[in-house]
């Protein structure tokens, strides 16, 4: 994080684990693959392999009967995710501009995020019916660029908004735009 992806070369982070460069080669077999782990761990929280919608967090949401608080409740759970995850986006947008394998692995976890979306959207639409003229698609489209690393970096680092105040603000913005008026 402090020093980027082009500044973090592998001597530098054996030194920072205390361990040899052949440790980490070992370990990851490059730069890519660390960013990779970085990935899957900071996703979820921790690296026992659960994949993010078998856990506790997208499950509730599914569970859940009333649409405001599935809202809620992903509104809750994507706001943890994107404080894990917003500074590693970052990181991999300056590295896309000059490592295209970097750029593949940006796109690939994007296309991810807005099928998670989708899945989200099914559940919510299982007990709602989205706003009039509003389709799944675009319903999912929405809350792929409202829960975006950008729009975290806004509220919390450039506007200074604690985790509660964006996690609420994200929550009314979802309820307002996919869900029928009243509901």
């Amino acid at each position: 994080m402090e020093r980027g992806y082009e500044g973090a070369t592998l001597d530098a982070i054996a030194a920072e684990a205390g361990v040899a460069v052949d440790t980490v080669y070992a370990a990851f077999g490059s730069k890519r693959g660390i960013l990779s782990s970085l990935i899957d761990v900071s996703l979820v929280g921790d690296d026992e392999g659960t994949p993010l919608l078998e856990r506790e967090g997208p499950q509730s949401v599914r569970r859940e009967r009333d649409p405001q608080r599935q809202v809620e409740l992903f509104a809750n759970d994507i706001t943890a995710i994107m404080g894990r995850m917003a500074p590693i986006f970052s990181i991999m947008r300056a590295a896309a501009k000059t490592e295209p394998d970097v750029g593949k692995m940006l796109r690939r976890m994007l296309d991810s995020r807005l099928q998670g979306m989708m899945v989200f959207i099914e559940a919510l639409t299982s007990n709602s019916s989205l706003r009039d003229g509003v389709t799944r698609p675009e319903a999912a489209e929405t809350v792929w660029m409202l829960t975006s690393a950008e729009m975290y970096n806004l509220a919390i680092m450039d506007r200074g908004w604690s985790e509660e105040k964006y996690q609420r603000w994200l929550a009314d913005a979802l309820v307002n735009l996919l869900l029928p008026r009243g509901k």
